[in-house]
């Protein structure tokens, strides 16, 4: 089976816009989706980016225009300036990690509604009943927001050396055997790739 690395991060508002396409893509053609939540900002800093409230005003503006036009195009709530942005987004990260290691829900869904919660609904993923209230949601036990918080904190570590190893720079960032592809604009290409057209 093949299997596509899904390098995502928690408040990245491109990782809301890909929605769950990447998920039916991969079921589309029988692949594997493995989830790799990692510190974006910290990635910045390793691979020549810049976080966006450091970026020069042009990019500013035109990423602000982007993403509306996006969420447009998709037909997708979307708040450019969302009241919890930025905060936290470790402990949504932790959280995902365990219900991915303890597995019985879907962790496309949760992460959709993770990434939903920031970008639609004005909602704070860095509190616990948020976290929890995802969980729930994507069939999970809500008790994985307080659990295994040591082994969220360490495969969250790993998933950044792992990106920067492997020339992740942004989210979301999808890798299938050799080939490496940035942004939700690119499902299709993943999509056509998988299918032995690109």
């Amino acid at each position: 089976m093949t299997q596509i690395d899904y390098f995502f991060a928690t408040l990245s508002p491109y990782c809301y816009l890909a929605d769950q396409r990447l998920e039916a893509v991969a079921a589309k053609h029988g692949a594997s989706i493995n989830y790799k939540p990692f510190d974006i900002v910290a990635a910045f800093g390793r691979t020549g980016g810049t976080p966006p409230k450091d970026r020069h005003i042009s990019r500013i503006e035109y990423r602000e225009i982007d993403l509306l036009r996006q969420a447009r195009k998709r037909g997708m709530p979307f708040n450019l300036k969302p009241a919890h942005w930025p905060t936290n987004g470790a402990p949504a990260a932790y959280a995902f990690i365990a219900a991915q290691n303890a597995g019985g829900g879907d962790l496309g869904k949760l992460a959709h509604a993770i990434f939903r919660t920031v970008w639609a609904e004005e909602k704070n993923i860095a509190e616990d009943a948020v976290v929890r209230a995802c969980l729930i949601e994507a069939g999970f036990d809500p008790d994985l927001a307080d659990s295994g918080l040591l082994a969220g904190a360490d495969t969250y570590a790993r998933n950044l050396e792992e990106a920067v190893e492997r020339g992740v720079f942004g989210a979301p960032f999808f890798i299938i055997d050799d080939q490496r592809f940035w942004g939700q604009d690119r499902i299709d290409d993943v999509d056509a790739y998988l299918a032995g057209t690109l």
